[in-house]
């Protein structure tokens, strides 16, 4: 289980970073990765603030998850951390549903770039990562 804790872990990482990379101007997959509507219209304008402040929120996710293995020892706040990773596992699957209208597994607007890259990459990983953390919360 060490080893899907420090991939999961890694994945954070590199999802952090890429928001990173965004929050300080860099543009590498940003027209996939904003919500739009069927006009091209972004649904969502997230500040580089806001960009950043996910950015760390991700990393936090994958300290939380790397302190499953012995690499870092939290063992004393080890039952809190059991329950923020149930919340962070419940919260990528929640994602992976959506919201019913444009992200997620059961959105309505599907002819964007956006939704594109959110079937066939963003949902499917949520789902993943929810599940891959439910799994290491029962082994």
């Amino acid at each position: 289980m060490t080893a899907l804790s420090i991939i999961l872990s890694a994945i954070f990482f590199f999802l952090g970073s890429i928001h990173f990379f965004w929050a300080f101007g860099g543009n590498w997959g940003l027209e996939y990765a904003l919500p739009t509507t069927t006009n091209n219209q972004k649904a969502l304008r997230p500040s580089n603030l806001m960009t950043l402040f996910v950015g760390l929120v991700l990393f936090s996710f994958g300290w939380v998850f790397l302190s499953q293995t012995s690499i870092i020892n939290l063992e004393k706040y080890n039952s809190t951390l059991n329950y923020i990773r149930w919340g962070i596992s419940i919260l990528f699957i929640l994602r992976a549903i959506g919201d019913f209208n444009y992200v997620g597994f059961f959105k309505k607007v599907k002819p964007t770039k956006f939704s594109k890259a959110d079937s066939q990459l963003f949902s499917p990983l949520c789902l993943i990562i929810g599940l891959v953390g439910i799994v290491l919360q029962l082994y």
